[in-house]
This record gives structure tokens, C-alpha cells and sequence, in this order.
């Protein structure tokens, strides 16, 4: 008897999940000296509301320009730096308060949590200012892969930043611990905490450098956002992480300055003058023309059901195609005597009101007889 349907049994269903990782590096050239015109970057977009800037891969006018991320800063009510003279103050304010609603959450009498320096959300340092990275979420798929994350940043005291000084005095950023210490207590889900470590000898204040323990921000994993606090450019004397040693370097970071990196050699500011009395735009441009390299794997979360269509060998041996047939004779068929013969070459999957819901295609046709059976193998990803 011909056989054209066959009911998948629930032993013939599997549901699996595959997570796949692609790399993404971005180089400091693109986000900061590539497309250079009249002084202007011509990937970076700056909006009227000067909330934030987003940064491309190729001049934001293209058809071709592929979002990177978006890069802005804000400070609590608590910072030493949100006076009412702050430029764009309330923009600042408004900015950090969105960010750890959303990442940090509340406490239990309904107020909005601050960023915290190790995660421990009850008590501990935390960042009463930030600078915010949210990436793509075309980069980041489903969310960034833990332990994968690096950002190389300038922290040269001079405040100039061609392409020659950005390599001067960098900083490391990383997740070393996201893989397997990574935080849960967040209403964005996992995040990780971000140490700082250095290959340029005083970089880092050395006590704290050899307790391997310079945590200087957070990573929202399913969120694509980092958060950096403005101790990567200061001192330790001044609160910050980088060495003491600073203060010998290049003359701008002689004692008048506090002990924090002069940002812009055009405004002169230092990183606290530069949060309290640059634009958001403005401060995102000093921040971003320092990003020597930024690197990260990210993940898509494949979810698939197999099916196992079994042609057993009694099954399929026939062919409902007009054409099989000759004057009631099979055509492949020699002699009345020879076993049937089918050529399978697609198997459709049907709902229980029998409307066709997928097709799969073979490579090649195989052929079907009374002596040999096959298990099709029929993934759906989605």
C-alpha cells in the first residue's frame, strides 16, 4: 500500500538550544580618526537634544553605515559635581538616574539605586558619575559572551589625541571574572564587574595593582551596555586608580590639577571639569577620541526542534507523482516481479488540520525499497 503520511510520534521530536559566538572587534581609528573631515568625524552623530552620540562604522550618511554604539555620561544627585552651574546639569542627572533604573533597579522604599563599584548592591563605593557604552544590538544579538570583553583606553595626561598619543599609557578593561563570577541581582540580568589592569609600569596605583582587585565599572551582558566610572582617569591620591607617578608625566598632571588626567588639551579640562563644565557631546568626544580598541564576542541563542521522519521499510515505497504510473504500471518496475521503487526528495511537515507548515529538500533523491530504510533528520531554527 502507498504511504504518504506518517504521524511523528513524541519520541520523534527533540527541542534543542545552540549558543553561537561571533567575534566583534572595533579599533580606536574607526571610532575616532577614519573618516576625519574639516576636523569632524563624519561616523559620529551628534543629535539636537545632545543627549548622547552614536558612533558607525562609516560616514552615518551611508546606506552601508552599520550602528556601533551609543556613548553619553551621567552623575547621581549625590556627585560632588552635579551643582547647579553643571552644564547640561539636568540632562546629566536625568541621564544616570534612566541608566540604574533600568540596570540597578530599587531599593525597598522605592528609590532608584546607585551603580555599584563590586556589585553588592546594600552597601559599598559607588559611582555617583558614569560614562555609559550601549552597543548595538546588531553587535551584541542576544547579549555578549562573559569574559570575552576588553577596552583599551589612553590615559595619557597631555589631553591631545592624534593617532600617535592614543597608544601612550593604555589602559586594559576587561571581564576576566564574567565567565563564572558574574552578578544576577539586576532587573537587566547578568552583568559582570569590569577590572582595570596595565602593561605600562606606574600606570596603576601599585598597592592596589598587586592585590589584582581594580574594579572600575560594570557590563550588562543581556543589556549590551558598560558602565565606566570617572576613576580610570585620576589618580589614586584623588580617588582614582591610576599611580601616583602620574604626576611626572608630560607636566599635566602637576599637583594644580588635582591628580586627574587633563582630558582636551583645547579646553584644558581635567576629567571632573570636563563631567561638570563640558556638553554631553563634548565629553563624549574627549572620552571616545581616547579608545585605542574595543573587543567582544557576542552570543545568539539558537533554538531549534528536530524531527526524526523514519521511513521504515515498509514505508514510502510507492509514489503518489502522476508520472510513476504507466498504464497502471509502474514505471521503474522491469517486471511484475521487482520489488517497488520511490525516489524521496522532499519531506513536508503537516498540522493536525493537515495544512502544510514546512518544506525540506534533499541534496540528492534516495532511493526507497522494501529493503532499506532511512531516518530524515528535519531541524527548524528559529
Amino acid at each position: 500500500m502507498a504511504t504518504s503520511f506518517k504521524t511523528l510520534q513524541a519520541t520523534d521530536v527533540q527541542a534543542s538550544r545552540t549558543k553561537l559566538h561571533e567575534a566583534i572587534p572595533v579599533t580606536g581609528t574607526i571610532v575616532s580618526g577614519t573618516y576625519l573631515v574639516a576636523n569632524a568625524s563624519t561616523n559620529v552623530k551628534n543629535f539636537s537634544h545632545g543627549m548622547f552620540q552614536s558612533v558607525y562604522d562609516y560616514p552615518f550618511l551611508s546606506s552601508s553605515a552599520n550602528h556601533i554604539f551609543d556613548i553619553t555620561v551621567g552623575m547621581s544627585a549625590n556627585s560632588a559635581l552635579s551643582a547647579s552651574t553643571n552644564v547640561q546639569g539636568k540632562q546629566k542627572l536625568q541621564l544616570y538616574n534612566q541608566m540604574a533604573q533600568i540596570l540597578v533597579g530599587h531599593d525597598a522604599t522605592g528609590s532608584i539605586r546607585e551603580f555599584d563599584r563590586d556589585g553588592d548592591l546594600t552597601s559599598g563605593d559607588k559611582f555617583h558619575d558614569g560614562i555609559f557604552f550601549n552597543f548595538s544590538r546588531l553587535l551584541v544579538k542576544d547579549e555578549l559572551q562573559k569574559g570575552t570583553f576588553r577596552m583599551e583606553v589612553s590615559v595619557d595626561p597631555t589631553g591631545t589625541y592624534d593617532q600617535i598619543s592614543r597608544t601612550n599609557r593604555v589602559i586594559k578593561i576587561t571581564d576576566t571574572s564574567g565567565s563564572n563570577s558574574f552578578k544576577t541581582n539586576s532587573p537587566a540580568g547578568e552583568y559582570g564587574i569590569l577590572f582595570v589592569t596595565s602593561s605600562t609600569s606606574g600606570t596603576l596605583n601599585t598597592d592596589l595593582e598587586h592585590n589584582q582587585g581594580l574594579p572600575c565599572g560594570l557590563l550588562y551582558y543581556q543589556a549590551g551596555i558598560a558602565v565606566l566610572s570617572s576613576s580610570l582617569f585620576k589618580v589614586h591620591a584623588s580617588g582614582g586608580l591610576l599611580g601616583n607617578e602620574l604626576y611626572g608625566w608630560g607636566g599635566n598632571l602637576a599637583p594644580n590639577t588635582g591628580g586627574k588626567v587633563t582630558m582636551s588639551s583645547a579646553s584644558n579640562f581635567n576629567i571632573d571639569e570636563d563631567l561638570q563644565g563640558n556638553s554631553i557631546s563634548g565629553t563624549a568626544d574627549d572620552l571616545r577620541n581616547r579608545l585605542q580598541d574595543i573587543y567582544f564576542a557576542n552570543t545568539t541563542e539558537l533554538n531549534s526542534t528536530i524531527y526524526f521522519c523514519r521511513a521504515n521499510a515498509s514505508d514510502f515505497n510507492y509514489s503518489s507523482n502522476p508520472t510513476y504510473l504507466s498504464k497502471s504500471q509502474i514505471r521503474v518496475k522491469e517486471t511484475r516481479e521487482d520489488s517497488p521503487v520511490s525516489y524521496i526528495t522532499t519531506v513536508g511537515l503537516y498540522g493536525a488540520n493537515n495544512e502544510l507548515l514546512a518544506v525540506a529538500k534533499l541534496s540528492e533523491p534516495l532511493k526507497k525499497t522494501p529493503a532499506n530504510e532511512f531516518t530524515l533528520r528535519v531541524r527548524l531554527d528559529y
